[in-house]
């Protein structure tokens, strides 16, 4: 009865698999909720936990990095008592038959989609109800002979205890946390928010149950992790879907924004406003990162004297560019956050405050002082920034302040961030290994 089990689990993945992005009939869309939304956070606390965040965040993709790894599960990390990173923004769908809503964190700097489960034993509290295998009509796991399981870099047979050859996952980060548990597959139902879900079968994911080093707060880290990465795992590569984009609302706001996987090849239209820049990869690169072309950084009328060969990628994987969304602020390396942070000084006729990140006192009754202009030149695309995304305006106990939004991010590798990327709509395009960016209203997309 066991083998039938099993046999019958590897069809329905393999089954699942083949056809998944049809069984989502076209373009699937959900929302994402900010993390920090509705907490009550002064502008000053954000900020603050946004830097913090980036921090912790850039240290585990520089890890993952310099491994070279064939992927950033791998990183040379050992197990220990790490904490999963803190959310940034929360994708919303559910698991099962029926659905049971799950939250995890959206990641495009990885690629397993784990969530916790029942029984859980070793598991940080969340708001959600725990997953339950047990009360979903459509729920199976995976035998460690599945082609899910092989793609793990970590992974064993299950014993008795767990049922005779299934998949026993283990999940390493950068950061020294990790997810442990079984592979399974199910349902995911996503709802659009006009009455209409599109409910995809047979979709792998961990059952993080055994041992999951996160954060205690959910408001910090969700149910778990989706991987939006470039590996086979991850939720896109699993729906087969050519492409997917998000549009971040302002993250000072509690407006939920949008992201959706499989849109129309034409969906920016005619748009002359619309800015695309290769996807690039290196043999020795971590193959789940989205790395981008970055030529050159301007502050004001001032080019940064640094060279190409600051933002590239090597041959042998480290340092890059790369785009990533659970980073709250663009994180450069020490020597052009050096150089940043110098041409804004010297075009800045204000008092600073604070150097990293770098803050200007705004005196009198004027809470907005003039900026420099900020500026990304990729490859065949210009991300010309408002204001409102590089800088942060803070008052506090009557003194009004304004920092720019970047942090050395202490390695070869350049992060742009999600502030950064706050109402413009991005488009991953997985096909034609392109990105490519628009302003919009990310409330009406």
């Amino acid at each position: 009865m066991r083998k039938l089990t099993l046999l019958l689990a590897l069809l329905a993945a393999a089954i699942a698999i083949s056809c998944s992005a049809a069984a989502a009939g076209g373009a699937i869309r959900t929302q994402l909720t900010r993390a920090d939304a509705g907490r009550g956070l002064t502008r000053r606390q954000l900020l603050r936990r946004m830097a913090r965040r980036s921090k912790a965040r850039a240290a585990r993709l520089l890890s993952a990095s310099a491994s070279s790894s064939s992927s950033p599960a791998s990183a040379t990390a050992v197990p220990g008592k790490g904490q999963v990173a803190e959310a940034e923004y929360l994708i919303s769908f559910g698991i099962g038959t029926p659905p049971q809503p799950v939250q995890p964190t959206l990641d495009t700097g990885s690629d397993l989609v784990w969530t916790q489960c029942q029984p859980c034993p070793s598991c940080y509290a969340q708001s959600l109800p725990y997953y339950d295998p047990r009360l979903s009509a459509t729920s199976a796991y995976l035998p460690c002979v599945s082609p899910a399981c092989r793609q793990l870099d970590l992974s064993s047979c299950g014993a008795l205890d767990w049922g005779n050859g299934t998949c026993v996952y283990t999940y390493y980060y950068g950061d020294r946390s990790s997810t442990n548990g079984l592979l399974e597959t199910d349902t995911f139902t996503f709802d659009s928010g006009d009455d209409a879900a599109a409910a995809v079968p047979g979709l792998a994911f961990g059952c993080g149950w055994f041992n999951n080093n996160g954060a205690a707060s959910s408001n910090a880290t969700g149910t778990g992790v989706a991987g939006f990465g470039r590996g086979a795992l991850s939720l896109p590569s699993q729906l087969k879907v050519d492409n997917f984009s998000y549009c971040f609302t302002d993250v000072t706001g509690s407006t939920p924004s949008p992201v959706l996987l499989g849109l129309p090849a034409n969906l920016y239209g005619v748009a002359d406003t619309v800015q695309t820049t290769p996807l690039i990869q290196s043999p020795g690169a971590v193959p789940t990162f989205y790395y981008l072309s970055l030529r050159s950084i301007t502050v004001g009328s001032t080019r940064l004297p640094v060279p190409e060969s600051a933002f590239a990628l090597a041959r042998n994987g480290s340092g890059g560019t790369i785009i990533d969304s659970g980073t709250a602020v663009t994180m450069l390396p020490p020597l052009v956050y050096g150089l940043l942070h110098d041409a804004f000084v010297a075009q800045v006729d204000l008092p600073v405050t604070n150097d990293e990140p770098l803050c200007f006192a705004v005196s009198g009754k004027k809470k907005k002082h003039e900026v420099p202009k900020l500026s990304f030149h990729f490859e065949g695309a210009t991300l010309d920034l408002p204001r409102e995304n590089y800088v942060f305006e803070i008052e506090d106990a009557g003194q009004n302040n304004m920092c720019v939004a970047a942090l050395s991010s202490g390695g070869g590798m350049t992060i742009i961030g999600n502030y950064q990327q706050q109402n413009l709509h991005v488009l991953y395009d997985l096909a034609d290994n392109k990105l490519s960016f628009v302003p919009a209203h990310c409330d009406k997309v």
